[in-house]
């Protein structure tokens, strides 16, 4: 049965982050008023950005100045954490050792071969891309129904990716549908080593949008909800998300703490990744239990502030190997904070014990916001699998909140085409 008339004891949690739709009708570039771009303005930002490589980027020249909430900084973050998948993809159930005597003493500085092809990405791209797809449709289905539940709708997407994994569905959930455009994508019919507790909550659910009981804090319910940061409420979105497979605190806290500075740095581009991570710390500091999240996160600030960078050793010693929720977000956090450019930390985040993939998702997403889509190295996004249909999700998360609020019958068909709100 789908939830939409029941509210669940989480949607009571405060979240003041992004409480009303995005705003791309009206977006300033710092210190400049009078640069604005419109709906159809942005849409073409963002074609562009798509359909050109452009020149090689080295970051160690400053990025271009962003817009608040910019189309660039949203596409960067989109693209930069499948990139970071990608690159920790080879690497992801390799200990250190194992990885030099495969590529080198100073470990993967590149994209490597996974799945048969270079640049192949994991279920952590997949589950992120179905993330989007339930947000969205979460957005079409209250415009045109005037009611939604995002939890239940956001879990029927999961429910579609577990279609995609070759496993049995769920004999509990009729409801769930396979339409929709994005399931019909057939690169994501593809087993990537998709997490087990992924795999047995989606199984076992015997209602959309019911939060998981089990106490797994694994990193699978972190590393999906970055498209989270780009719709109203943040943080309590993003929680909600994870604690569909996930039910250990720490499980999907550590979502909500990581959509919510992914949120923050969108918002207010001259905001810093280590003070938007001290101010949402600041602010749900006090949640039931956030303590683990909370300490470990501290941790990387205080390294970070006394000039300590990230190497294999050192994350192993201070955060672990990455494959729990909170140990996952602080590894990505610190490579990225000490980040010369994109691939620098990047690279950092994947040469470690641990669950590689996963921890270079978080550093791609957080770098490939603050320095936006047109940092990112090209030669890898030549590579990129799904590029394509990232571009896509990434427009339409754009763009979707403004086209619903326009009331244009013709528009509104073309959305629930596009995004069948269930």
């Amino acid at each position: 049965m789908l939830l939409l008339d029941q509210i669940q004891a989480f949607d009571l949690i405060a979240d003041t982050r992004n409480a009303n739709p995005m705003s791309v009708i009206s977006l300033q570039p710092v210190g400049n008023n009078n640069g604005q771009i419109t709906v159809s303005g942005a849409h073409g930002l963002l074609r562009q950005l798509t359909l050109e490589d452009g020149q090689k980027s080295h970051l160690s020249h400053a990025p271009q100045q962003r817009l608040v909430r910019d189309p660039s900084a949203l596409l960067g973050c989109l693209l930069g954490g499948a990139l970071g998948d990608a690159c920790g993809a080879p690497v992801e159930f390799l200990e250190w050792f194992e990885i030099q005597k495969r590529f080198g003493e100073s470990g993967i500085q590149d994209l490597q071969p996974a799945y048969g092809k270079l640049g192949s990405v994991t279920d952590d791209t997949q589950m992120m891309l179905f993330t989007a797809e339930g947000l969205l449709r979460a957005t079409v289905r209250e415009h045109l129904r005037g009611t939604t539940h995002t939890p239940s709708i956001i879990h029927n997407a999961y429910m579609r990716w577990l279609l995609t994994q070759n496993v049995s569905a769920n004999p509990y959930l009729a409801e769930t549908v396979s339409d929709g455009w994005l399931i019909a994508d057939q690169r994501l019919w593809a087993r990537r080593a998709p997490g087990s507790t992924c795999l047995n909550s989606l199984q076992s659910a015997q209602q959309l949008g019911a939060m998981a009981e089990n106490n797994s804090k694994g990193c699978g319910g972190v590393m999906r909800v970055a498209p989270c940061a780009f719709m109203p409420y943040p943080f309590t979105s993003a929680a909600q998300a994870a604690h569909l497979t996930h039910g250990h605190p720490s499980g999907y806290l550590s979502a909500g703490i990581f959509a919510d500075i992914l949120a923050r740095l969108w918002q207010t581009p001259a905001l810093s990744l280590a003070a938007a991570t001290h101010s949402s710390l600041h602010e749900h500091r006090d949640k039931v239990g956030m303590h683990e999240t909370y300490n470990i996160l501290q941790k990387v600030l205080e390294l970070h502030h006394a000039d300590i960078e990230p190497n294999p050793e050192l994350i192993e010693a201070h955060l672990g190997g990455g494959w729990i929720a909170e140990e996952a977000l602080a590894i990505g956090l610190w490579c990225a904070l000490s980040a010369k450019d994109f691939t620098d930390g990047v690279c950092k985040a994947v040469n470690h014990s641990g669950d590689s993939d996963s921890t270079g998702l978080i550093a791609g997403h957080f770098l490939g916001l603050l320095l936006s889509a047109h940092a990112l190295p090209s030669e890898w996004l030549a590579h990129l699998e799904m590029r394509d249909s990232i571009q896509q999700i990434a427009t339409d998360l754009c763009l979707v909140p403004h086209q619903v609020s326009l009331n244009n019958r013709s528009e509104d068909t073309a959305l629930w085409q596009r995004y069948p709100g269930w």
